[in-house]
């Protein structure tokens, strides 16, 4: 397994290839080892695992955070087709606070991304019938599940041109802008 820094400018944020040994069965391969992941500083405990399912290509999922005291860090993978995936830092003071960075995951690179607690997380699907796995650090939890509306202008994401606004959901198409965004986080410093 490879990790990897999207942008030194965002260190928190990584991406990880992974490893598929084959033959004529097929493959194997190890998507997630805590040793691993912790050599490259993510030590997160994850709790639960999610599962979607998009079936149509441009669709909009996000951008998504849980507070505290149910904030979560993510590790997101494709296992059947590909999106693209954006963190959006949202702790207050941070000297990246309303940038973002963005990666293709994908079932053929066989990639997958860490976001942090402290970013709001989204994609969309570059391929129909696109299968999303994701790793979280807390339980789900109802009352402390926010977001950040997808388009807002302040945050310059590039989403591509099939990026398809009718396919959000009701409560992604009334997320707040940044500028609206309570303090829910606050930055405490680059990590050690």
């Amino acid at each position: 397994m490879e990790i990897r820094t999207l942008d030194p400018s965002m260190p928190e944020v990584k991406v990880a290839t992974l490893k598929k040994h084959g033959d004529a069965r097929g493959f194997f391969s190890e998507t997630y080892t805590h040793r691993g992941f912790a050599a490259a500083g993510i030590d997160d405990t994850f709790v639960q695992d999610n599962h979607a399912l998009s079936a149509t290509k441009g669709t909009v999922r996000g951008l998504h955070f849980q507070t505290a005291p149910f904030a979560q860090a993510k590790l997101v993978r494709c296992t059947r087709g590909a999106i693209l995936d954006v963190a959006v830092d949202i702790r207050v003071g941070s000297p990246t606070y309303g940038k973002h960075v963005a990666a293709v995951i994908s079932a053929e690179l066989w990639n997958q991304i860490y976001i942090p607690i402290g970013f709001a997380h989204g994609l969309v699907t570059l391929e129909p019938d696109t299968e999303v796995l994701y790793k979280v650090s807390n339980y789900y939890s109802p009352e402390n599940d926010k977001g950040l509306l997808w388009n807002d202008p302040a945050l310059g994401i590039d989403w591509p041109a099939l990026a398809n606004p009718e396919l959000l959901s009701g409560k992604d198409k009334i997320q707040p802008k940044l500028a609206d965004l309570p303090a829910y986080f606050t930055y405490e410093g680059p990590a050690r």
